[in-house]
């Protein structure tokens, strides 16, 4: 067996907030870590559709973004998004 080659292998103590709320389009179970590797940014899973990104304001503002990233529609990533200004 070869020896494995990490490109980094590290351990981080983070913080995970787990949030569930119904909009009218659609119910979100998130769960939102925070942590320093992401240069201020935060990791943003969606655990019913499996889905995650790492998420600062820039990445809110971005047209289209949480819409591809989630494969959400306009409306269900507009609820999505006026949550994550709150959070993020």
């Amino acid at each position: 067996m070869t020896e494995r080659f990490f490109l980094y292998n590290d351990y981080q103590d983070t913080k995970t907030r787990f949030v569930s709320f119904m909009g009218n389009q659609s119910r979100m179970d998130l769960a939102i870590v925070v942590t320093d590797r992401f240069y201020g940014k935060k990791l943003v899973l969606d655990m019913q559709s499996s889905r995650f990104a790492i998420i600062g304001h820039d990445d809110l503002e971005e047209e289209g973004y949480l819409e591809h990233v989630f494969r959400l529609s306009d409306e269900e990533a507009e609820e999505l998004r006026s949550f994550l200004y709150e959070v993020i």
